[in-house]
């Protein structure tokens, strides 16, 4: 297993993987672990979750480091996934309690309740895009909740994997609580064949996705899924283009384009066409791409260049079936895994800008006669995670909301993940739900006590 640097394309280090020895030993000790933490008290929990979210403000920029040199993320940007991740500690340090208390019911017996219990030890298979943040924002309500966790890493990020270990080891946890584990895909069906596993969550691709559920569903195991996006980014008549032009860019460009939640259809009424086109292309053009350890970067290089590869794959089909190229459309003139900020207008469905996710800094700018055009091209994808829309008539957009066929929609903002609200998506976009008082009560018994 080797971590790479996208910037440089040079071997960071290469780690062992874990034998299936080693495998079922960690998830064993994992599995001890959960039958004594699930005892304890909230307010140990507590305790326990909020030192680690002040490990990973101590340790804020060595770990946002770490993230840049591993994938390629902005410094910046780094240290803002670092940041959320102790938010998202804090949070659930805080709520898990009143999130789990009893739910008394009235029923004909003397006293009916139902309580919320852990499981045991949950596996999360998480991606490399934001290799802290996904990975946190799935312990800290497991834990809490009094589960175990074992992780399967993206294999570009075990960097991250082992260093999220040593936040809550150091943060105080029990020893094995939680681990990494250090294999490829391929062993993950062994994983979820176990059974000290009792339920397993994945974010990643739809085929990932699809191979995993497959698997847990064999072993009628529980899944959440958090799979990709084709964001609609709706822009009205009465939209502000100055705003939502500047969220759209940077919606599609945070982490060089390499976001499940990012705008990645601009949607635009006629009216305004030209006029966004023309703006958003200004804009794109002005970004500053190069090493992303640099301040003042704003655009770093992709992942993997198999991902680069891929993303100038569906630019150059797109263009062959009738997009326009406004701006970039080609690899950058560096060393790594760089890609031009990139718009092409005139998008439409049978392109692969329209038809597939585009993981990287690529804008699709599809032309729309009116709001009623603008939700049927929005519902056109067999993805549904988030949408925007962007009109002045806040009572209209919100009625369109119910309309778009996605896990959330934000109104005159960026689609984005909140510890408060819950996260997650529909049709290929997965199913269950991240985060918010939805989230912790995933991987719970929802378990029915009546007494008579």
């Amino acid at each position: 297993m080797k971590a790479i640097n996208p910037t440089t394309n040079e071997v960071i280090r290469e780690y062992e993987e874990h034998s299936s020895e080693e495998i079922h030993h960690i998830l064993e000790l994992a599995d001890h672990s959960f039958k004594s933490w699930r005892l304890n008290e909230f307010a140990d929990r507590s305790d326990l979750m909020h030192s680690a979210a002040g490990v990973l403000r101590d340790n804020a920029e060595k770990y946002a480091r770490l993230i840049t040199v591993e994938m390629g993320k902005i410094i910046t940007e780094a240290r803002a996934e670092v940041e959320k991740c102790a938010w998202v500690c804090d949070y659930y340090a805080d709520k898990a309690e009143e999130f789990l208390d009893d739910e008394i019911i009235e029923t004909d017996a003397s006293r009916s309740l139902v309580s919320f219990e852990p499981l045991g030890v949950v596996l999360a298979v998480m991606p490399w895009n934001f290799p802290f943040w996904q990975v946190i924002r799935f312990i800290a309500p497991a834990m809490m909740a009094g589960n175990a966790c074992v992780l399967k890493h993206a294999s570009n990020v075990p960097g991250c994997a082992l260093a999220i270990e040593e936040v809550f080891r150091e943060a105080g946890f029990p020893p094995n609580l939680f681990r990494t584990l250090m294999i490829p895909s391929k062993a993950v069906d062994e994983v979820i064949k176990s059974d000290y596993v009792r339920a397993v969550t994945l974010t990643g691709s739809e085929l990932a996705g699809s191979r995993v559920a497959s698997s847990a569903g064999r072993e009628l195991k529980k899944t959440v899924l958090e799979l990709g996006g084709s964001d609609a980014f709706i822009v009205l008549e009465d939209a502000n283009i100055e705003k939502c032009v500047a969220t759209s860019v940077k919606s599609r460009m945070i982490n060089a384009g390499q976001s499940c939640i990012a705008a990645k259809r601009c949607i635009v009424v006629e009216p305004v066409l030209s006029q966004f086109e023309n703006e958003h292309a200004r804009l794109i053009q002005s970004l500053k791409i190069g090493d992303p350890l640099l301040e003042d970067t704003q655009v770093g290089p992709l992942a993997r260049m198999d991902l680069l590869e891929d993303l100038d794959r569906q630019v150059r089909k797109s263009i062959e079936k009738g997009a326009k190229l406004l701006c970039g459309g080609k690899r950058a003139g560096l060393s790594g895994a760089f890609y031009l900020p990139t718009v092409l207008s005139s998008v439409q469905k049978g392109m692969p800008v329209f038809d597939e996710e585009t993981f990287g800094p690529v804008s699709a700018i599809i032309p729309a006669k009116d709001a009623e055009d603008a939700v049927a091209i929005a519902n056109d994808s067999p993805l549904g995670l988030g949408a925007s829309i962007w009109s002045e008539d806040t009572d209209q957009a919100e009625f369109i909301a119910r309309s778009i066929e996605s896990g959330s929609v934000f109104i005159n903002g960026m689609v984005k993940s909140d510890p408060r609200l819950p996260f997650g998506g529909i049709k290929k976009s997965g199913y269950g739900r991240e985060l918010s008082h939805y989230g912790i009560r995933e991987f719970v018994n929802i378990k029915t006590i009546w007494i008579a």
